[in-house]
């Protein structure tokens, strides 16, 4: 059984754009059409990030030795509900 291919058109492709997308096809021996595939194919085959803020700042500080020695001053009061009014 064959499988679909889909076609799409890509209008309004400003000329820096247009020239660098050139560029990139010529040095990967490919031709335009095949490198927007290839970045497409590339970019949606990869993974979904999963987490969200706070995963991607305790992995940033997880790269550095984490929280994890960090010494925590005791709380001399009791934490109290904020003002907001002014």
């Amino acid at each position: 059984m064959g499988r679909s291919v889909a076609s799409l058109t890509i209008r309004g492709l400003d000329d820096e754009t247009h020239a660098r997308l050139r560029i990139v096809a010529a040095r990967h021996g490919r031709s335009m059409e095949a490198e927007v595939r290839s970045i497409l194919h590339e970019h949606l085959a990869a993974p979904e990030h999963g987490g969200g803020l706070g995963t991607d700042i305790h992995a940033l500080f997880a790269a550095i030795g984490g929280a994890d020695d960090l010494v925590l001053p005791e709380r001399a009061e009791m934490p109290r509900a904020a003002e907001l009014e002014a």
